[in-house]
């Protein structure tokens, strides 16, 4: 850490990622065909009420009280995805009434993402910007704004994602703050990729958010224990225009657990960081407030998973590989179906937790993989899902079959009529 502070200090943009995935049933070989549900709901509602538990209702009830009590001085931003929402609709109504009430305050932007929080971009482009616009949606109906700031699932970013964001009339864009693209700049500053006019790409700052999301509680590391105080401190002592704090909500109470002094930390962190004269900023506010005087050329997907801070969590292995392409190859034959309830199926499918279950890293990204899993092995998620697929597969021939028999009937119907002339 840098000794000595420089002249300007950098504003704070804090940004939490708010997401639950839909897990599967252990949906065997001899369910193919018969059995055309395959979400453990049970398990969903399980898994929600705990970490509503112990991180939604206490965090949103500790920020909304600290967002009232600093009147706008402390803001924050949130992505919240279409899956979690649904989730809290069918078994946890109060939870999205905290979250609605969070937000109600006036000191908290909503950032738009994918519905399903899923891979789409990296396959159609048009399948995207369907979950885009869901997802846009979906945040005027539960919460009455429209985000003007994009994150895309796990910060996947390069530079045509960037480009396409602002087609789609974004003003600004998050993403990882990789080693490579960044070639020695600093992450604390907007960027601009090639190619794009107006657009502001917002770097994570990894140190720091990864201090508190992962670090905080290891008492081998070697800042232990982590007190608001000193890092704000830190904040202060960093370069650039805006520092910026991104992680996964659950860090707080169920990553992070609330004896180790989470909560507390959090409580005071507000207060601490503009006692060292430095500003809170939310997304869109970083984006109004500051150039992006420097490009950031991105030509590879990174995101803010493992350390390689690529693809590999979804896609580093053959079943992954096999899984994601299988899903959306059936697009096309998805869509031409016109069914409602089995295009809502095969999105599901798309979220992206179901390939990083089936991920077989090794070290401590492997653990954090095996952490995150509903399944006893990386295969049984593979092979859960790929008879899932299968069983889609045959609703899809059955579709086909039935819109066929009305065809030949009319066929046959024409032809007789013909045959017995006027």
């Amino acid at each position: 850490m840098k000794t000595k502070p420089p002249a300007s200090v950098p504003d704070v943009s804090l940004y939490f990622q708010v997401h639950q995935p839909n897990r599967l049933i252990p949906y065997d070989f001899f369910r193919i065909g018969e059995h055309a549900f395959y979400e453990d709901d049970l398990l969903n509602a399980e898994i929600l009420s705990k970490v509503s538990e112990k991180c939604y209702l206490p965090a949103n009830a500790m920020f909304e009280k600290l967002l009232k009590k600093h009147k706008g001085s402390f803001r924050m931003a949130m992505s919240i995805s279409g899956t979690v929402i649904e989730q809290m609709k069918a078994h946890r109504p109060d939870v999205l009434e905290s979250f609605q009430s969070l937000v109600a305050t006036g000191h908290v932007e909503l950032l738009a993402e994918t519905y399903y929080h899923s891979l789409a971009y990296l396959h159609s482009k048009k399948e995207f910007e369907r979950q885009v616009e869901m997802h846009l949606h979906l945040m005027e109906e539960v919460f009455h704004v429209r985000p003007r700031v994009f994150r895309n699932t796990e910060l996947i970013y390069n530079n045509a994602i960037a480009a396409q964001a602002e087609t789609m009339g974004f003003d600004g864009i998050l993403a990882e703050g990789v080693g490579w693209a960044l070639n020695g700049k600093s992450p604390n500053f907007l960027y601009t990729a090639p190619h794009v006019t107006q657009l502001k790409t917002i770097l994570r700052n990894s140190g720091l958010s990864d201090d508190i999301g992962f670090r905080f509680s290891d008492k081998d590391w070697s800042e232990w224990p982590l007190t608001p105080e000193k890092f704000a401190a830190w904040i202060a002592e960093s370069d650039g225009d805006v520092v910026n704090l991104f992680m996964d909500y659950e860090s707080i109470g169920e990553h992070q657990w609330e004896d180790s002094g989470i909560f507390e930390f959090w409580e005071g962190l507000p207060e601490a960081v503009m006692e060292e004269d430095l500003r809170w900023v939310t997304p869109c506010e970083a984006v109004d407030l500051h150039r992006a005087a420097k490009e950031y050329d991105c030509h590879w997907p990174t995101s803010w998973a493992d350390a390689e801070r690529d693809l590999s969590a979804w896609t580093g292995n053959v079943m992954q590989q096999e899984a994601i392409g299988k899903i959306h190859r059936l697009e096309s034959e998805v869509l031409a179906a016109n069914d409602d309830d089995l295009t809502r199926v095969w999105a599901k499918l798309q979220t992206s937790d179901h390939f990083y279950w089936m991920s077989t890293k090794g070290g401590t990204d492997g653990g954090v993989h095996q952490y995150f899993s509903p399944y006893a092995s990386s295969y049984d998620g593979y092979i859960y899902f790929m008879n899932a697929l299968a069983d889609m597969q045959i609703r899809l021939k059955r579709i086909r079959e039935n819109d066929a028999v009305p065809r030949k009937a009319g066929l046959k119907s024409q032809a007789s009529r013909k045959k017995a002339g006027p």
